[in-house]
């Protein structure tokens, strides 16, 4: 398997039908209606196009040594090969659920490695490229999605805290933690991360109004991955996603999501911005979802093929492979090392997990309430009762 290449993921997809025509036409509509209401086209920092050509920005440049970017480019393949690893397993039903972070590894490598290790992370459910800079064991979120733990680390020994499945409810949680280091004196800085669709949640423009007001040293950052579920961004806003944050009081920058060094000079200033006392900042990771949004969803249905075959083109691992090559920052020996690596990644991770101990059905009833609750007695007794109809089942 190449881990690099997305090409080796690519599932089947069904052609385009009548339907899918005019929902492309509807989407259009809505763009020309969205630039009709007054809207701006977006800025977009970018430091290394998607064809590997670096180029510059007067605001956000970065000068990163041959070690650095292999570092970087390192960061992306494992993570990619992890991603992939969980959803094979998923597919064998060794987990739950998972939800795959392919196309977003330059949106989170980047910004992960622009952290300070006494700066502190609110996830979101996908961000394992994050968890991976911070130097969670890659196991522990595969023991939470196969029910055997409730996370599985401790938040504070890597200052990354657990993964937060509603959606919007950690920007509240980084708010109120960076209110309270700015009261300690702390130059630590916060960061919290949430899709385009949580965009739209209550939770995360009451956490612009009071990050905003009472300054608070974090930094949202928003990996707009185009699909909230099966709902296109035409439907989420009518305006870019990063000019939402001048109407709380603070700036707001949309960066190339699938370039890993913009991402990587974005993030970092705007993490010096917050510990220099001067508030949030919005940053709008602008990158796409090659996956479906969790092992449960089918994005067939509701994505055209020449869309997904667009966004490849820009794979964020491609084009910092070329750039190195290009520029004699790596060396074949280099990615094949890397490959050997990558592989004993993905054959640690199947072992660890299968070790795992199988689930016990009825757990999921509890620690729900202290004392007790009638419906969870009632609906433990149905589903204990269901357990016990198949063949050799046994009520626990």
């Amino acid at each position: 398997m190449t881990v690099e290449s997305t090409a080796a993921r690519k599932t089947t997809r069904r052609s385009s039908g009548t339907k899918r025509t005019a929902s492309a036409s509807t989407s259009t509509t809505k763009k020309t209606s969205a630039r009709a209401a007054g809207a701006t086209e977006p800025e977009l920092v970018q430091l290394l196009t998607p064809e590997g050509e670096r180029v510059q920005h007067p605001d956000y440049d970065i000068d990163l040594s041959a070690e650095e970017l292999r570092g970087l480019y390192r960061d992306m393949v494992l993570s990619r090969r992890f991603d992939a690893e969980a959803t094979s397993l998923q597919r064998q039903g060794e987990l739950g659920l998972w939800a795959s972070l392919l196309g977003q590894e330059a949106a989170q490598i980047g910004s992960g490695r622009a952290l300070r290790d006494d700066d502190y992370v609110f996830p979101t459910y996908r961000e394992h490229a994050v968890a991976w800079c911070r130097g969670v064991d890659p196991t522990n979120l595969l023991g939470m999605f196969r029910g055997v733990n409730n996370g599985g680390w401790d938040p504070n020994t890597n200052n990354f805290h657990l993964y937060t499945i509603v959606l919007g409810s950690q920007t509240l949680h980084a708010t109120g933690y960076a209110m309270g280091i700015a009261k300690d004196g702390v130059d630590s800085a916060v960061i919290a991360y949430f899709g385009d669709g949580a965009s739209s949640q209550g939770d995360v423009n009451e956490s612009f109004v009071f990050s905003a007001v009472y300054n608070a040293p974090v930094v949202f950052f928003c990996q707009n991955n185009q699909w909230a579920i099966s709902e296109p961004i035409e439907k989420q806003t009518r305006v870019p996603l990063y000019q939402r944050a001048a109407g709380f009081g603070f700036p707001g920058v949309r960066v190339d999501g699938n370039d890993v060094l913009a991402c990587l000079a974005v993030t970092r200033s705007a993490l010096e911005r917050a510990r220099r006392g001067e508030g949030p900042t919005l940053i709008e990771a602008y990158t796409y979802r090659m996956a479906a949004h969790t092992t449960s969803d089918d994005p067939t249905r509701y994505r055209r093929d020449a869309e997904r075959e667009e966004w490849e083109a820009k794979d964020p691992i491609q084009r910092l492979k070329t750039y190195m090559e290009n520029e004699g920052h790596a060396d074949a020996a280099f990615f094949e090392e890397l490959e050997a690596e990558s592989e004993a990644l993905g054959k640690h991770v199947r072992e660890v997990v299968r070790a795992m101990p199988v689930p016990e059905h009825m757990a999921i009833f509890d620690n729900v309430y202290a004392d007790g609750h009638a419906l969870v007695d009632e609906e433990r007794a149905q589903f204990a009762a269901f357990q016990a109809s198949f063949e050799g089942g046994e009520a626990e």
